[in-house]
C-alpha cells in the first residue's frame, strides 16, 4: 500500500487514559574493541491500550534494539541500558529482576520475532512449543494445553491443526512458522504485542496471509501492538501511531495521517519519497543520499544526508529536541517550519518559505 493510498480524511482526535507502555529517556551503548556504539540516545514513546505504534526506520536506526531493551533480551554485555525507564502498567521493566521479568514475558507482553526458523526449537513439536507457553503462565492441564493448542493453530489459519500440532517446525512453510509465531505469542491474550520485522522474510503473498493473520490476532485480544519495520507500506496499512528513529534517536512521531501527509522531518520525507507509486510514471526511485553514520555525528544525526539544513552551522552543532508542530505530532528538525505544509510521497518540496 502505497502513501498515495491513504485516506485524505483526517481521523478526529481521540483523548486516552494513561499509557500501557511509556518509555522515557532509554539510553542503550554496545561495548566494542573499537569503541563504545550508542544504539539507542535518549528515546521515548508511549503505547496506549489497543492501537498499533509502528516503529519505523533504516536498518540500524535502533529500532530492535530499543524494544529488546525494554525487554530485559538484551545481551549484557557487551549491550549496556545508561538510563531509562519503562513504565508497563506501573512496573518500571528495567528495574525488574529476571524472574519478575519472565512472569510479564510471554503473558502480559508477547514477542514475535523476524525469523521463526531460529525463534522455534527445532527439536520439539509445533504443539509441545505452545502448550509449554500456556502451562508456564496458566494453571492448566496437559489436555486442556493442548487443546487450546489447536484451538490457536485453527485461528491463525493453519489447516488440519490438530494433526499439524504433532509435526516439527522444518515441516512447517515459513508462512506456517511465522503463524504459529502468531499462535503462540497470543496464548496467553497479551495487553501488549511486539512484531518484530514480522514479514521480512516471507514472499509478498504469504506476507499479506501472515498480516491478515496479524489483524485477526490483535481483534481477537484486542492488545496493543509495537509494530517494527523498514516497510512504510506496512506501517500505512497497520499502524495508528508512528515513531520514526535514525541513528538510535526519534527524529518524528505523530498518528499515521500525519507522518504520511504532514511530515515534519526531512529523514522521514526521504523514506516517503523512497516508495513506489502506481499513479505516477518514474525512471528512477529516490533515495537519500549517503549512507547511516558509524559513529554519531555531533547536532543533528542526520545533518549529514540532510537537503533542508543546507550546511547551516546550527545542524551541525546543536542536538535537536522534540517539539509539538501539531497535536500530537513531534518533529525533531530546527526548522521544520519551513517544509511546506502539504507534503506527499513523490510529491516532495523542501524549498524555503
Amino acid at each position: 500500500m502505497s502513501a498515495s493510498q491513504q485516506d485524505s480524511t483526517e481521523p478526529p482526535v481521540v483523548e486516552t487514559d494513561q499509557p500501557l507502555l511509556s518509555v522515557r529517556g532509554l539510553v542503550t551503548e554496545f561495548v566494542t574493541p573499537a569503541g563504545i556504539i550508542h544504539a539507542v540516545n535518549d528515546v521515548s514513546f508511549d503505547v496506549y491500550s489497543g492501537e498499533t505504534v509502528g516503529v519505523v526506520g533504516e536498518s540500524g536506526s535502533g529500532k530492535s534494539v530499543a524494544v529488546r531493551s525494554v525487554l530485559g533480551l538484551l545481551s549484557q554485555p557487551p549491550g549496556r541500558i545508561v538510563a531509562g525507564e519503562a513504565v508497563f502498567e506501573g512496573h518500571d521493566l528495567l528495574r525488574l529482576d529476571n524472574y519478575a521479568l519472565s512472569v510479564i514475558r510471554g503473558s502480559d507482553i508477547a514477542v514475535i520475532f523476524q525469523d521463526p526458523g531460529t525463534s522455534l526449537n527445532p527439536v520439539l513439536t509445533i504443539g509441545s512449543q505452545i502448550s509449554e507457553a500456556l502451562r508456564i503462565h496458566q494453571d492448566i492441564s496437559r489436555t486442556a494445553a493442548r487443546r487450546r493448542s489447536v484451538e490457536l493453530l485453527q485461528m491463525v489459519g493453519i489447516p488440519n491443526a490438530k494433526a499439524r500440532l504433532d509435526e516439527y517446525p522444518h515441516q512447517y512453510s515459513g508462512g506456517m512458522r511465522q503463524r504459529a509465531m502468531i499462535a503462540m505469542a497470543m496464548a496467553n491474550r497479551p495487553k501488549l504485542l511486539i512484531a518484530d520485522e514480522p514479514t521480512t522474510a516471507l514472499d509478498v503473498t504469504t506476507q499479506a496471509q501472515v498480516l491478515d493473520v496479524l489483524k485477526l490476532a490483535k481483534k481477537e485480544s484486542e492488545a496493543a501492538t509495537i509494530l517494527i519495520t523498514h516497510d512504510l507500506g506496512l506501517i500505512a496499512e497497520m499502524a495508528d501511531r508512528v515513531v520514526v528513529m535514525y541513528a538510535g534517536r526519534v527524529l518524528e512521531t505523530g498518528s499515521v495521517f500525519d507522518i504520511f501527509h504532514r511530515p515534519r522531518h526531512p529523514y522521514t520525507i526521504g523514506l516517503l519519497a523512497s516508495l513506489p507509486r502506481i499513479d505516477t510514471e518514474l525512471d528512477s526511485l529516490h533515495s537519500i543520499r549517503g549512507a547511516p553514520p558509524t559513529t554519531l555525528p555531533t547536532g543533528c544525526a542526520f545533518h549529514p544526508r540532510c537537503d533542508l539544513g543546507k550546511g547551516r552551522a546550527r545542524c551541525a552543532e546543536e542536538v535537536p529536541h522534540l517539539n509539538d508542530v501539531g497535536v500530537g505530532h513531534r518533529s525533531a528538525c530546527h526548522f521544520h517550519e519551513e517544509i511546506k505544509d502539504e507534503v506527499r510521497a513523490g510529491d516532495i518540496n523542501l524549498e524555503h518559505r
